[in-house]
């Protein structure tokens, strides 16, 4: 089980190999913001104890770190579990002919679904992936020309994780204003237990609920 050092640890490595920090909080399954204290934290020296970097507090923004790597190593498993996820996509709607992959561990999780439900494939890049420092809504995310198109198609929206829910809504509507109609998405764990976003029904093998937090 990794602890905060070994976050820290992580973020440090993923961050000196290049990768802004909305690619690293993409990594490590984690907020933008836990992603930024992270990375913050692994090159200062210990911080004060009133000093919290704007994330809530000395020990970091409250978040769960989700590892889902003993499947997404495994083709097998990872198969198995793109399964159960299509599973439950099975009666959300019958003429979706696509699957949306979110980048990066979406995608092959929407390539197992896609094959499942028999629908073509697209992947989406999310603004996250470009975010490092300043206003996020600078940049945008986009579709890669490398896999299907949009326009006027039904589909389905698949990630692994929902943190915020930022990144599954921001595909949705990237979707939407391409012309395509999400009936649903899926993902595997879900930390909001979000019901919907933007009238698009959510399904997650798991649901992650915090208790007792003030």
């Amino acid at each position: 089980m990794k602890n905060v050092d070994d976050l820290i640890d992580d973020a440090a490595e993923l961050a000196e190999r290049g990768l802004s920090k909305g690619e690293i909080a993409d990594e490590l399954n984690v907020s933008r913001e836990t992603a930024s204290w992270l990375v913050n934290r692994s090159g200062a020296t210990p911080a004060d104890a009133g000093d919290d970097g704007g994330t809530g507090g000395p020990s970091g923004p409250q978040d769960i770190h989700v590892d889902w790597s003993a499947v997404g190593r495994d083709s097998t498993r990872l198969t198995h579990v793109g399964r159960a996820m299509a599973d439950l996509l099975v009666k959300q709607g019958e003429e979706v002919d696509l699957t949306v992959g979110i980048e990066k561990a979406g995608t092959p999780l929407a390539t197992t679904i896609a094959r499942e439900l028999d629908t073509d494939l697209a992947a989406y890049a999310p603004a996250k992936h470009q975010w490092d420092e300043g206003d996020i809504d600078d940049v945008g995310g986009g579709f890669s020309r490398n896999f299907a198109t949009i326009r006027g198609r039904e589909c389905f929206v698949v990630d692994d994780t929902v943190t915020s829910g930022t990144t599954l809504t921001e595909t949705v509507e990237a979707v939407q204003a391409e012309g395509g109609q999400p009936k649903a998405c899926v993902v595997i764990v879900d930390k909001q237990g979000l019901d919907e976003v933007n009238g698009v029904p959510v399904h997650s093998l798991i649901n992650v609920v915090g208790v007792g937090r003030e």
